[in-house]
């Protein structure tokens, strides 16, 4: 949808609805909270690295978690928005990370990091929210070092197509911009001089969702209300939404995709 844009996505996550999000998932706002990031992680390698660069980072969750059970050194995060960023500060100087995470404000796609930078480049079901996801494939081949490892999820098209309608719907609920296939990152990855070890789906899209509707329906319904100013009308039209992306995901429309990648030396 062109037009959504990056200032949309930065409403979402300086607003009330990205603390609903917060509320439904956790700090870790991706499908599969620590254990997605553990297989990721497991699966890449990832462990002990001397630095790793998570772009779209959010609140640093992802981050935390790689110094904390990954034992990485250091992290640097980035992202667009400045509501998550500086939550994001605070919470790493809470964990005792202040001295290993570092975080700083700007586009994925032109971050400021220097060439050849990090020995692997993270990203957790975030990168739907790029506008133009070939430079951001760019940036992440760009930043890692020859050798390094391109390790992410995201929300990504199905193997059954979605109807127009389907699509204008969920683009326009998620605030996405546009979405990437399976096939697609594959592609771009190896256009930027990466060899793909893994692109595939994770299966865990429709289980996951019909969770955070439990969640909501049988114990967080005050708590969602609460962030909604008690608009009841507001939250059923949200759930309304999520009942869709479950049926997309139940159709085989939509899914959450694994990627691993490493750029050539």
């Amino acid at each position: 949808m062109s037009t959504i844009q990056l200032s949309d996505v930065q409403a979402v996550y300086d607003g009330a609805e990205g603390d609903l999000w917060e509320l439904i998932m956790g700090q870790q706002i991706h499908i599969g909270g620590f254990k997605s990031s553990m297989d990721l992680s497991e699966r890449a390698g990832i462990t002990g690295a001397a630095h790793g660069v998570d772009l779209c980072c959010c609140t640093g969750a992802g981050m935390r978690f790689l110094a904390r059970f990954r034992n990485v050194q250091k992290m640097t995060g980035v992202d667009a928005t400045t509501t998550v960023v500086e939550r994001g500060r605070q919470r790493a100087a809470k964990e005792g990370f202040a001295d290993r995470i570092h975080l700083i404000q700007a586009d994925v796609t032109q971050s400021g990091l220097p060439d050849n930078h990090a020995d692997f480049v993270w990203g957790e079901d975030a990168w739907c929210y790029v506008v133009d996801k070939p430079a951001l494939i760019r940036e992440a081949a760009r930043i890692v070092k020859p050798g390094g490892t391109i390790a992410f999820t995201d929300w990504v098209l199905g193997a059954t197509p979605m109807t127009a309608e389907e699509s204008q719907r969920y683009l326009a609920f998620m605030k996405f911009p546009n979405v990437e296939s399976i096939p697609g990152y594959r592609k771009l990855l190896e256009d930027n001089g990466c060899t793909v070890t893994e692109a595939s789906d994770t299966g865990r899209f429709a289980p996951y969702v019909a969770l955070y509707l439990a969640m909501v329906d049988q114990q967080l319904t005050y708590d969602a209300l609460n962030i909604l100013n008690f608009d009841t009308n507001l939250l059923g039209a949200v759930a309304g939404e999520m009942m869709f992306l479950h049926q997309l995901a139940e159709d085989g429309k939509i899914a959450q995709g694994r990627f691993i990648a490493r750029k050539k030396a």
